[in-house]
């Protein structure tokens, strides 16, 4: 595979984390919970984010976890790629330098977004409270995102 293909690659990974993140809540094991179970209690909170996502709440604040990871693999390949032409332009082959810096500044741009690099703002307040609500109502007591 060659460089630019293993660039294109990171970037769809990096986008595809993003739009898979959504913050949840921490529910309480309460006698409500309990008595329901998991199952009942997840479909629950599915449910409600999908109310609080259907009024207009966003999930996350500015970009969330997710869109950090982006962010980390799309500015790791951009500083790879700029550091990878000026090596290359000094040894010769601006263009192939270019493109292995990319690959190798977006991998390690997932790599830290995924396992470290970003740290979650957690979810937008708005959003959180309408969730929050939405559980308090049915029984459940959510503690935390």
């Amino acid at each position: 595979m060659n460089a630019r293909r293993a660039v294109g690659w990171l970037v769809a990974l990096g986008l595809g984390v993003a739009a898979c993140s959504t913050p949840r809540p921490v529910l309480y094991p309460n006698d409500h919970y309990n008595r329901v179970g998991q199952t009942v209690a997840e479909r629950d909170v599915d449910d409600c984010i999908a109310r609080a996502k259907q009024s207009g709440a966003s999930a996350s604040q500015a970009q969330g976890a997710g869109g950090d990871v982006a962010t980390h693999t799309v500015a790791g390949a951009g500083a790879g790629a700029a550091i990878g032409a000026v090596g290359g332009a000094v040894m010769g082959n601006a263009g192939e330098a270019a493109a292995v810096g990319a690959a190798t500044g977006g991998t390690a741009g997932l790599l830290s977004g995924i396992f470290g690099g970003s740290r979650s703002r957690g979810p937008d307040p708005t959003f959180a409270t309408f969730v929050d609500r939405c559980l308090r109502e049915r029984g459940y007591e959510p503690i935390g995102w």
